[in-house]
């Protein structure tokens, strides 16, 4: 057996024994990893400097257990943001000599796509396989391009599965997450199918504590950046119209299952009025709360 083939071998043992120890299926396990090692060739190519973590991947920077999995990446893209500039881009990331951690990334697979939302461009997806052995990655990375990011984005360095070489680069910070996930929730009110996002709001309120004036700067920032007028009361998607909706219900629960215990898993309604005593008090230009220990209420 080759020696890349031995590191391979080796690798995949040990994510099967992570997942064991974790409780964590194996094929939730094997993207996360190929996650990371994408983002840590990312972070050693000279393509570091244009471009922010986001989306659900940020969850293992803040959390030793993610309260749920992903399989693709989110980004925040700067510079040349054309589908060929993209896809040379990560054909440069895939052939990056790095250590050896038993992936292969076919640069041959990379693919490039647009993203629209409402028939309006939004960003760029980015597909590629990788190889763990004979196992096969497919990897999706979704690029934003030309967001606000404020609070600045961070430093950090990205906490890895085993024990190799960390991906350091550029994340945002939970307030700019949470004004994201908000705006999609004003913008697409009762036809909002991302039940990710209130599931990601609700679990951030319930286990950090946040000051109220870099929130509502990300949230006003956030709004400004894409053409939205600022939130002056609660959107429609934080509502009970919104959550004791017959298809809401029927899409949250389809979600919970996918993602967390059934069983123990926050119904919609309990999500719903959470997330509004969370974000409403930031909305209210009369309110002199300024801080929120979790789980709150702010005071």
């Amino acid at each position: 057996m080759s020696k890349a083939r031995n590191i391979a071998a080796s690798v995949h043992a040990r994510l099967l024994n992570l997942a064991r120890e974790r409780e964590i299926q194996f094929n939730l396990i094997l993207p996360r990893y190929g996650v990371e090692r994408l983002l840590y060739r990312l972070s050693r190519s000279e393509h570091s400097s244009r471009f922010v973590l986001k989306g659900a991947s940020l969850f293992a920077l803040w959390s030793e257990m993610p309260h749920r999995s992903t399989r693709d990446l989110d980004l925040l893209g700067f510079g040349d943001s054309s589908l060929a500039a993209l896809a040379a881009t990560f054909r440069e990331i895939c052939l990056l000599d790095v250590e050896d951690d038993g992936l292969r990334f076919d640069e041959t697979s990379v693919t490039s796509q647009e993203i629209k939302s409402l028939d309006e461009y939004v960003g760029a997806r980015v597909t590629l396989m990788a190889h763990l052995g004979t196992a096969r990655l497919p990897l999706q990375v979704d690029i934003g391009i030309g967001d606000a990011v404020v609070p600045p984005a961070e430093d950090v360095t990205y906490p890895t599965l085993l024990d190799q070489p960390a991906p350091r680069l550029r994340a945002y910070r939970m307030e700019t997450a949470i004004a994201e996930k908000l705006h999609a929730m004003a913008i697409h009110g009762m036809q909002n199918t991302r039940m990710k996002d209130y599931f990601d709001i609700y679990y951030l309120s319930r286990h950090f504590n946040f000051a109220r004036e870099p929130l509502s700067l990300a949230i006003g920032a956030t709004f400004r950046r894409r053409g939205s007028s600022p939130l002056a009361e609660l959107p429609l998607g934080l509502t009970g119209t919104f959550s004791s909706d017959s298809l809401k219900l029927k899409q949250w629960n389809a979600f919970v299952k996918r993602m967390v215990n059934e069983s123990t898993g926050p119904s919609l309604p309990e999500v719903v009025e959470a997330i509004a005593g969370f974000i409403a008090p930031i909305l209210d230009l009369n309110s002199s709360v300024t801080n929120w220990d979790a789980p709150g209420p702010w005071r």
